[in-house]
């Protein structure tokens, strides 16, 4: 095998320019030395590439087949080139992101869209779990970066940072009772069983407000109850506003709840691991994609 890179692109660069003298000029090179690459890569190749007989080359039955080959070859190349540089520049090559399976989908969807167009070469790993998961992975290494609600305390190697709130919607089915009351007061609310969430241990529990309750560690399960009637429940709002629920619960107004409604989301990442050009960038567009769905 003799063949080289710069015969690859000038074989390349001929074939999507339409002639040589493009692919020089495209190349900033002398069509003769274009000319001459195409050349030795046959030679090295032992076959014809271009049929030369008309006015412009046009590619031969093997040069078709070696054309898909030839632009794999130059497209790995420049991915391994880019990932050198990555390395060498000190940036992430590869990322684990932990999520809490309460946070918003389709705000995060678009987050991860955009960082795959900022950063097409990184390797990405999602994983979702629990409220209680997520601190737990980020601590012990599984995850780079957790992304979740804030409802306990985290461990002293964590670092917490903000970038959103959201508020909850009080929610039940429509054949619940209290789907007739529009504005409950807390003593209406006492009177039915209430759907709290908690972590996967049941250690650590939202406020319950009704003396009636269960704790349950997703949101989405509770909301589910909800929806055959079980009780009531606190939900953040874009799950309420979610298209598989919105029509099989009812809203009320929380307007006696004195406790607060808003449920702050936050990352976290360890506080002995520094932040790179991908992460800040991470945590940036977060909390703008996070404040454009308010």
């Amino acid at each position: 095998m003799n063949w080289t890179l710069d015969q690859l692109e000038a074989f390349v660069t001929s074939v999507k320019q339409g002639s040589f003298s493009a692919a020089a000029r495209r190349l900033g090179k002398a069509q003769s030395r274009v000319s001459t690459a195409v050349a030795n890569l046959e030679a090295d190749l032992g076959f014809v590439l271009f049929d030369r007989s008309t006015k412009l080359p046009q590619l031969t039955a093997a040069g078709e087949e070696m054309f898909i080959e030839a632009q794999a070859v130059l497209e790995q190349c420049q991915r391994l080139q880019s990932r050198a540089l990555t390395v060498s520049s000190g940036e992430e090559i590869s990322f684990t992101i932990a999520m809490d399976e309460a946070v918003p989908i389709a705000a995060f969807e678009e987050f991860f869209q955009l960082a795959a167009i900022e950063f097409p070469l990184l390797k990405m790993t999602i994983i979702n779990g629990s409220q209680e998961d997520i601190p737990l992975w980020v601590d012990k290494k599984k995850a780079d970066l957790g992304i979740l609600f804030h409802l306990k305390t985290l461990p002293d190697s964590l670092q917490f940072m903000p970038i959103g709130q959201f508020s909850h919607s009080l929610v039940v089915s429509p054949a619940h009772a209290l789907a007739a009351v529009n504005e409950p007061t807390a003593v209406d609310l006492n009177r039915y069983r209430q759907l709290v969430i908690c972590d996967r241990s049941g250690a650590t529990q939202a406020k319950a407000i009704s003396s009636n309750h269960w704790h349950i560690d997703s949101y989405y399960y509770i909301t589910a109850l909800v929806i055959r009637g079980l009780g009531w429940a606190l939900i953040p709002e874009h799950i309420a506003n979610e298209q598989w629920y919105s029509e099989q619960i009812t809203k009320l107004s929380a307007r006696n709840i004195t406790d607060s409604l808003l449920v702050e989301m936050g990352v976290v990442k360890r506080l002995d691991q520094g932040v790179g050009p991908i992460m800040d960038w991470m945590l940036s567009e977060m909390q703008e994609i996070l404040n454009k769905e308010k």
